[in-house]
This record gives C-alpha cells, sequence and structure tokens, in this order.
C-alpha cells in the first residue's frame, strides 16, 4: 500500500433493526477501530459515516456505508473518486458465513463469493484487487436460508465467539497498515489456504 490515506470500510446495514446482527460485523470492525484510536465517526458525506484519524503512522479514513449492503459499492467509489485514491488504498472488512464464528481470512484480491455487498463494491470499482478482511460468522443450522441468518439477532452463546473475531480483524487491519499485507495473511490464514487459497477467491 501507497502512503497516502487509507480507506477501512466496514461493511453492515443502516437502521436500529440491523444492529447486533451478524451481517453488520464490518460496522462493529470499524466502531472497535475507531474507538482504540479516538477516530469520531462523525462526518456525513458519500451516504455515510466516516471520520479520518491516525492509526501507528498511518493516515486512516474509517467508513461505515450507510446505503443498504447491496449498494455499499456506490459509497466506496465516491471517496475513492473524491480523494483521488487508488483501490490500493481500500482495505473492506466485511462477514462471511464460510469462515468459522472467531476466524478471520484476509485477502490481497479476488472474488466477492456470495456477498452482495463485495459484489456490489467490486462492480462499482472495477476491479477486485484491494485488500478485504472477512470476519467469520459461520453457517446457520438446519435449514435457514443464508439471508434470514445473517440478518438475524445474535444469539448470545455465540456472542464471545463473534467478538473474538471482531477482536481479530481490528488486529489485522493494524498489522495490514504496519507491516504489509504479507505478515498479516501468514499470521491469520491457515497454512493450507496460503498454499491452496479460499475456495471464493
Amino acid at each position: 500500500m501507497d502512503n497516502g490515506v487509507i480507506v477501512v470500510a466496514g461493511l453492515g446495514n443502516p437502521g436500529r433493526e440491523y444492529q447486533h446482527t451478524r451481517h453488520n460485523m464490518g460496522f462493529e470492525v470499524v466502531n472497535k477501530l475507531a474507538h482504540d484510536h479516538n477516530i469520531e465517526l462523525n462526518r456525513k458525506r458519500f451516504n455515510s459515516h466516516f471520520g479520518d484519524g491516525r492509526i501507528g503512522e498511518n493516515r486512516v479514513m474509517l467508513v461505515k456505508p450507510q446505503a443498504y449492503m447491496n449498494l455499499s459499492g456506490e459509497c466506496v467509489r465516491d471517496i475513492l473518486y473524491y480523494f483521488k485514491l487508488a483501490p490500493e488504498n481500500l482495505i473492506v472488512v466485511y462477514d462471511d458465513a464460510d469462515i468459522d464464528p472467531g476466524e478471520i481470512r484476509v485477502r490481497l484480491k479476488g472474488s466477492a463469493g456470495s456477498h452482495n455487498g463485495m459484489k456490489n463494491i467490486i462492480y462499482q470499482l472495477e476491479t477486485d484487487e484491494f485488500v478485504r478482511v472477512r470476519v467469520g460468522i459461520g453457517k446457520s443450522e438446519g435449514n435457514i436460508p443464508l439471508r434470514d441468518y445473517v440478518l438475524g439477532r445474535i444469539k448470545d452463546g455465540d456472542t464471545d465467539l463473534l467478538i473474538e473475531g471482531i477482536v481479530k480483524a481490528g488486529d489485522a487491519v493494524k498489522k495490514i497498515l504496519s507491516e504489509g499485507i504479507t505478515p498479516a495473511m501468514n499470521l491469520y490464514n491457515r497454512k493450507r489456504d496460503i498454499i491452496n487459497g479460499d475456495k471464493n477467491e
């Protein structure tokens, strides 16, 4: 990543009814980074809530798009365009049902898998070459449709593992900023993922 501003965009759905759902893991990671580094998310523009500051030696902009998930890319595109930033200056944080709760994956590029927010970002930016941190939420039990599962309230028994994933994702963002993508991948991705690639990538 270059030495300009790094945009860290956490994906989620706006509104009280979507708070504390699995689909809002990206929001939760951005909230934690903002809290830990005294960055106020009090600016409202580009259909987003955002704030800027520093994490270590890096200038960052923490962003929570306020469009619904499947339109997240419009906000991200507008921010990069306005501030004249390349996709290389972007880190996207989002939930992933193919990863166990409490685990994360770090990737330099790749497909969106089944995630509609990521699909829209790739579509709007016309590239999949940007860093992403995927926060595991696990698969639903039984025959619950994926949409109902990711938008459902988190059960008490799942809370600790999801919080663990949020903490790891925040730490991964900090490691990417301070040391680069490869050390973060080596630390947080399983060896077989590094060798074989992820099945969604």
